[in-house]
């Protein structure tokens, strides 16, 4: 005979309960049950898909994303300087440098690259990162950090921005950014993987600045804990990005300002 089991444990029936239609119920404390978490999202879908005039496909994600698209006879396309690995012959390449005193000011270049059809076309990141379309319509209006821009399609009108002194100084985005307005689809690129947050209206949100990539809603610069923005304050306190719903902001995630302090300070100290 052999010796008694003992009983198998059962679930905390007051820990959470099971209903057929919706699922776990929300546990103790209010925490979703597995599979309700709603917070960041990875933002690798939709690699695939078409506009007016072409074609597009994101590969090789995550840090190494290439986007190859096709454009048919005629189809413009304007993308970031530098971004092209590769293209077909039958495509036409035309530059559009355009003087400014914003140029003088932020210290870069405000040319583009404006390629027409028909043929292929693969372009890249400036950086390890990766690669995520946005599809908008009238009047949706986005924001884009300087750095984050990679291409946009006919019919979305681009230009830079001025921002607010705080923001400029400490947004980790530059006095200018790009300002996107029309239909169509555009390109942004990242330093590392990209995270997609959803605000629902009023709700809000701190971004940690140098991750900002792409916004469709208003933030502004608010005092934070120690762990913020600005490292170092001797308050303990620092600077972050506080987002209001409702709207979509796309982060990065990797900095790449303080990635080059860390390559700095490691190759002084070898």
């Amino acid at each position: 005979m052999s010796p008694p089991q003992d009983p198998i444990p059962q679930p905390n029936q007051a820990a959470f309960e099971y209903n057929g239609t919706i699922g776990m119920q929300k546990m103790p404390g209010g925490a979703p049950a597995y599979g309700e978490f709603s917070g960041a999202k990875e933002a690798t879908q939709d690699d695939t898909g078409v506009f007016n005039g072409g074609s597009f496909r994101i590969s090789h994600r995550d840090t190494n994303s290439v986007l190859t698209v096709q454009l048919a006879m005629g189809c413009p396309l304007t993308v970031r300087p530098g971004a092209m690995i590769a293209m077909s012959p039958t495509i036409t390449l035309r530059g559009n440098i355009s003087f400014s005193w914003k140029k003088l000011i932020i210290g870069g270049s405000m040319t583009m690259s404006h390629y027409t059809g028909p043929g292929e076309l693969l372009l890249a990141p400036s950086m390890l990162g990766d690669i995520m379309v946005i599809r908008m319509e009238e009047p949706e209006e986005w924001k884009i950090g300087r750095d984050a821009f990679l291409g946009l399609t006919a019919g979305i009108e681009h230009k830079y921005q001025s921002q607010s002194l705080s923001k400029g100084v400490f947004s980790g985005e530059g006095f200018f950014i790009y300002k996107l307005t029309g239909t169509g689809i555009f390109w942004i690129q990242s330093f590392g993987a990209i995270i997609r947050k959803d605000l629902r209206e009023d709700e809000t949100y701190f971004v940690d600045n140098g991750h900002l990539v792409a916004w469709n809603c208003k933030y502004k610069m608010e005092r934070v804990a120690s762990g913020g923005i600005i490292s170092g304050i001797s308050s303990g306190e620092g600077l972050a990005c506080r987002f209001k719903g409702p709207g979509t902001v796309y982060l990065q995630t990797r900095n790449l300002n303080a990635f080059a302090a860390q390559m700095k300070m490691s190759t002084a100290s070898g």
